[in-house]
């Protein structure tokens, strides 16, 4: 009899495409060759509003089961900005504030709630997907017994609030992605008697890219550097674009810089900054392997699918250093740079176009990480025995 997994992540779709996400429906669709797999999840779509956006009720995706459930309420963005800038300045907030922060956070769905309540007993072990919002934090009391917690979790603010304390404390066992985040939890939560395993993620690239057809499609013919994913100011970009402007002022030179991802903030009108908007997956690849590299100014990060898919196709990396899981990518692997001003980021971009035996080395330490550590049959077999400890418990 095969055992029944549930994964619990707040958003569940072919259409979310990016962290924490899309990292579940992988994990999922790869466990659902020996096991039977539900996901459990909201109906919203856009996590800046939580709006419904999937009919309530049960699917199938590529042989998962997933159980959508509608959100109470869309967030209120003026309320929850308020509150949210002064639960950023104000990290070690009473716990009554950040129990209140988090009803706010969202997505708020108190019909998943009480599936996952009703139903626990179904399940011989629940996978709960990242710490931040409210479906997991009110999920893990309930399947605590025989919850791997994957809480994709880097430094940040949030981190810190008194309300996870008892959530960080709860599962049965851990997934991390990397030995920083493995480090960051156990160092503030003191979980070190509870079982874990650094897994990583498997990289999954097509087997064929096509950077030329990439760059007659939309007209690109300077070289140029590409960030992937939410244009936000949660991922530093506003100073990714300032810095590159800056650059573009001291260097009277053609490169670009070709942004990929929907717009939550302003995008500067410059003809060296090319915005491309939500592009399809092929697009995504091909565009990645044409560029000199890809950047990631983010500060919080607790792995970068974007940052491994782009060292999959052999293109290095520039990101912040002021991120130790993006920092430890580069120094690790040797297959990318890292800033921490603007004189640092300035010097990566001249030294990718002006040092070619050294970048064609980066290339090459890019792909080696890879081909090391994220590998899918490694991974999933890793999955495979913890889920039978839990199980057998």
């Amino acid at each position: 009899m095969r055992l029944k997994i549930a994964v619990i992540n707040q958003r569940y779709g072919l259409e979310v495409n990016g962290g924490s996400e899309l990292y579940s429906r992988q994990i999922a669709e790869k466990l659902v060759k020996n096991y039977d797999v539900d996901a459990i999840t909201t109906c919203a779509l856009d996590y800046t509003t939580w709006e419904n956006y999937y009919p309530a009720g049960d699917t199938n995706i590529n042989g998962v089961t997933v159980r959508r459930f509608p959100v109470d309420a869309p967030r209120d963005a003026r309320t929850f900005q308020a509150i949210d800038r002064e639960m950023n300045h104000n990290p070690y907030v009473t716990k009554e504030a950040s129990e209140y922060w988090i009803d706010k956070m969202g997505p708020h769905s108190m019909a998943l709630l009480q599936f996952v309540a009703t139903h626990a007993q179904d399940y011989d072990v629940f996978i709960v997907v990242t710490y931040l919002y409210w479906p997991a934090v009110r999920t893990m009391p309930l399947v605590k017994d025989k919850a791997i917690f994957i809480p994709t979790a880097h430094e940040e603010p949030f981190i810190h609030f008194k309300m996870y304390e008892p959530i960080f404390k709860a599962p049965r066992a851990y997934v991390f992605l990397t030995e920083e985040e493995k480090n960051l939890v156990q160092n503030l939560f003191h979980t070190q008697e509870i079982p874990c395993d650094v897994m990583g993620v498997g990289v999954e690239v097509p087997a064929a890219v096509h950077p030329d057809s990439f760059r007659e499609k939309f007209g690109i013919t300077d070289e140029y550097f590409i960030y992937v994913g939410r244009i936000d100011e949660g991922k530093d970009c506003p100073r990714l674009f300032q810095y590159f402007l800056d650059y573009k002022k001291q260097h009277q030179n053609n490169v670009k810089l070709v942004l990929m991802g929907k717009e939550v903030c302003a995008v500067p009108q410059s003809e060296d900054i090319i915005s491309l908007g939500f592009v399809s997956d092929a697009d995504k690849f091909d565009g990645i392997a044409g560029a000199k590299a890809l950047i990631l100014p983010s500060k919080f990060e607790s792995l970068s699918i974007s940052v491994l898919e782009a060292m999959t196709l052999h293109i290095p990396v520039i990101v912040n250093g002021i991120c130790s899981v993006l920092k430890g990518h580069c120094t690790k692997s040797n297959g990318g740079l890292y800033y921490q001003n603007y004189d640092e980021f300035s010097g990566c971009l001249d030294y990718m176009l002006t040092h070619p035996q050294e970048y064609a080395q980066l290339c090459e330490n890019a792909r080696a990480y890879i081909d090391a550590n994220y590998q899918w049959p490694v991974i999933m077999g890793k999955f495979d025995r913890m889920i039978a400890q839990i199980a057998q418990a």
